[in-house]
């Protein structure tokens, strides 16, 4: 038994650059840095930042076309894939993606208002544990929980939208599409 299994959490380097296919079949794909600050035995501050190539396909990366921005904070989960190809000097390259089945926007909290109720309809309550209780939105696919129907956690309070893939794409195989 084998798993490839990838869980990001980190920031949008640049806006989403999409691309159509035949049959209309879209392709986004942008940079995402995760970073680790650690403390040396020096006592100094040292933070790490890894760049990760996310690609998404289809529905997915159209909401990601109209919804993800430079900056924003995402949740993404799916898959390494390694490709190749020779450059125009005939040397092999590599390179390493993540591709995406689902991805998770995270946004600030908005204060509350006076009245300690959120003003905006549509956004997604947190109980007390941080869990979503019924998150609402038009991307919502996967309604807030597990395949197993229980509540997805957050490890931080803030307002999301699900975002998932809708399976496989039956007309053409991912990896016969032009890169």
């Amino acid at each position: 038994m084998s798993i490839n299994k990838v869980i990001l959490v980190g920031n949008v380097g640049k806006d989403p650059v999409v691309r159509y296919f035949d049959k209309g079949v879209a392709k986004a794909t942008f940079p995402l840095a995760t970073s680790e600050t650690y403390t040396n035995q020096q006592g100094e501050t040292i933070t790490s930042t890894e760049w990760h190539n996310i690609v998404l396909w289809r529905s997915l990366a159209e909401v990601a076309e109209k919804t993800v921005k430079k900056g924003a904070q995402l949740y993404i989960v799916g898959k390494i894939k390694t490709r190749s190809y020779v450059d125009k000097d005939g040397v092999n390259k590599y390179i390493t993606e993540i591709l995406a089945d689902a991805l998770l926007l995270l946004e600030k909290k908005q204060p509350a208002t006076a009245s300690g109720a959120n003003s905006d309809q549509g956004r997604n309550d947190m109980n007390e544990k941080g869990q979503v209780n019924e998150p609402s939105g038009p991307y919502n696919s996967a309604s807030g929980k597990n395949q197993q129907g229980k509540d997805i956690p957050l490890d931080t309070p803030s307002d999301t939208e699900i975002i998932q893939n809708n399976g496989p794409f039956t007309g053409q195989n991912e990896d016969d599409l032009p890169f």
